[in-house]
């Protein structure tokens, strides 16, 4: 998913869930006891709460949201919010693992056919139960054309039946792998084996939507005093470009281990005003970007309270494939060998940030990636290829390659833009113009195609290469790069019938290098997630790889960490 911030190995993890045997997860009721004690050992120290303390924190969450229908949204600071308000079949837990959520149980046969048993006690927030039907109901609206959803193909990468022909206009919507056998059993059929298919289902596009809220207020569901969700918090109060207001719900099935009451989500834009707010007591958790002047700073000042992270986000430079001159191979690769990625990620943001050759992040689960021979060449020799290249192309000193560089509005990115700007001018003698726009406008200039490069940070959505690789697919939905080539689309769909991890690891390198040999994109670095959070802040790891903000394992305390 796409990130409004610049800066966002993957690290070992404890598997806390219920035990999976042969494709089946095993969960009984002693299980989930068992369960619901090590989430509170792990999480809770009760002697760090106190009844006399208000359980209420305050967040940046670095932009002003799109929307918060889940089936509307293709961004990291609306599922920020949205993963508090719905909850999905299953959710991922504070150490990046998959976890039940709505679906206590499940098995399937072959990645093929999966049964979900769901919760008996799963309650929406107007106290009515969450069934199979709404699962059904929420995944055929988001197959549906006419919802429009940026997240539609989703579907089609998880290979569920007959998407791909739905989102095509070619099959109803009732036609989908998706079928409710009674009211606590839902059962989802796909085209092909997928083996990572249950660490899809978090994402936010796959969570439930309430019928009865969307069929009264249309698209107007999901203001406060409409909304009916079934996650851990309900929406209190949402003004616009300045906050939104959770609260804790009572109808969520695990509420009891819940501590937090209220938290308030900010939407500061400028990275300098968040972490200037965060030093006056005016936010309790920043987002995930720190402006390089203040991170040594705060480094210094502050260190028990800095958590720097490895953040499975990609940061690059999207090319519209389907523009003149973009079209011509020889000048988007100039463009990629014009760019000094290394400065860039080294010496002006120099946060433990890994320089990027790729899309896909090298510590990614199940990815191995070569370098690409240009990775091991001097600058000089890159900028050479890169002149020569715009020379073959048409493009020389008295004729100059011109784009304009877009960007959201943010501290950082505008810093970021200018100093690409000036290495594409000096480097390869481009003439680059900077272009700004909000969030939202940004997202719909992207899908329109107009722009020529733009600053896209691409966040994974479960931890897989295919959440990265499935993004260039000819037909995704999130393809804004409108980038096609049929043999990369080939590639991902060998995939998964590769016989195992390995096979399938060197397919993903196979597709990298297509990636890499039509320079589709231009990778500049690999994300940290970069956090202050203060010290009254219990229950918080940093531990998720995709760097999720679940609001339901934190607290507040009075203890000095």
């Amino acid at each position: 998913m796409d990130a409004t911030s610049p800066y966002i190995g993957d690290s070992e993890r404890r598997d806390i869930s219920p035990i999976i045997e042969e494709g089946i997860m095993i969960n009984s009721t002693k299980g989930l006891s068992l369960l619901s004690l090590l989430f509170i050992a792990l999480y809770t120290n009760a002697s760090d709460i106190s009844k006399n303390i208000p359980q209420v924190i305050t967040i940046n969450n670095g932009s002003e949201v799109v929307s918060l229908d889940p089936h509307k949204v293709e961004g990291v600071p609306e599922s920020n919010i949205i993963l508090n308000l719905l909850e999905g079949l299953v959710y991922t837990d504070v150490d990046g693992k998959t976890a039940p959520g709505v679906a206590k149980n499940w098995r399937n046969e072959n990645y093929t056919t999966w049964i979900f048993t769901l919760r008996d006690d799963a309650r929406w927030s107007d106290g009515t139960p969450v069934t199979a039907e709404d699962f059904v109901y929420s995944w055929r609206r988001l197959a549906d054309p006419t919802t429009g959803s940026p997240y539609s193909s989703y579907l089609q990468n998880a290979y569920i039946e007959n998407a791909n022909q739905i989102l095509k206009g070619k099959m109803p919507v009732e036609s989908l792998g998706v079928k409710a056998l009674d009211p606590l059993h839902l059962q989802v059929t796909l085209s092909h084996p997928v083996p990572y298919f249950i660490d899809m289902l978090s994402h936010t596009s796959m969570k439930p939507v309430n019928k009865k809220a969307i069929e009264t207020f249309g698209d107007k569901w999901t203001q406060p005093q409409n909304f009916i969700g079934n996650g851990a918090y309900l929406l209190d109060s949402w003004i616009v470009n300045e906050r939104i207001v959770v609260k804790r719900n009572p109808m969520y099935w695990d509420n009891k281990n819940s501590r937090i009451e209220q938290a308030t989500f900010l939407s500061i834009t400028s990275e300098v005003s968040d972490i200037n707010r965060y030093r006056s007591g005016e936010v309790d958790i920043s987002n995930s970007a720190i402006p390089p002047a203040l991170f040594k700073k705060m480094q210094a000042e502050n260190p028990k309270e800095l958590y720097v992270r490895p953040y499975l986000c990609t940061f690059y430079y999207e090319i519209n494939n389907q523009k003149t001159p973009f079209t011509d191979k020889r000048v988007r690769k100039a463009i990629k060998l014009g760019l000094d990625r290394e400065i860039i990620t080294n010496k002006i943001i120099a946060q433990g940030q890994t320089v990027a050759y790729g899309f896909t992040p090298t510590f990614i689960n199940n990815g191995h990636f070569d370098l690409p021979d240009w990775a091991n060449w001097k600058d000089e020799k890159r900028h050479q290829r890169a002149r020569e290249l715009l020379a073959e192309a048409g493009f020389t000193q008295d004729n100059p390659l011109k784009f304009a560089l877009l960007y959201n509005t943010s501290d950082q990115n505008k810093q970021q833009a200018i100093v690409a700007a000036s290495m594409w001018q000096k480097n390869i003698g481009a003439q680059v113009s900077l272009q700004n726009q909000e969030w939202k406008t940004v997202l719909q200039s992207r899908h329109e195609g107009n722009y020529d490069v733009a600053r896209v940070t691409w966040c994974a959505d479960y931890n897989e290469p295919t959440s990265f690789l499935n993004m260039m697919l000819s037909e995704n939905s999130n393809n804004t790069a409108f980038y096609k080539n049929k043999s990369f689309d080939a590639l991902l769909e060998k995939a998964l019938i590769a016989p195992n991890d390995l096979a399938r690891k060197q397919i993903y390198q196979q597709a990298e290098s297509v990636l890499d040999a039509d320079s589709a994109i231009v990778p500049v670095y690999y994300r940290v997630s970069a956090r202050m959070v203060k010290p009254t802040v219990g229950g918080f790891k940093g531990n998720d790889p995709l760097d999720y903000t679940d609001i339901k394992r934190l607290y507040i305390s009075e203890v000095n960490k």
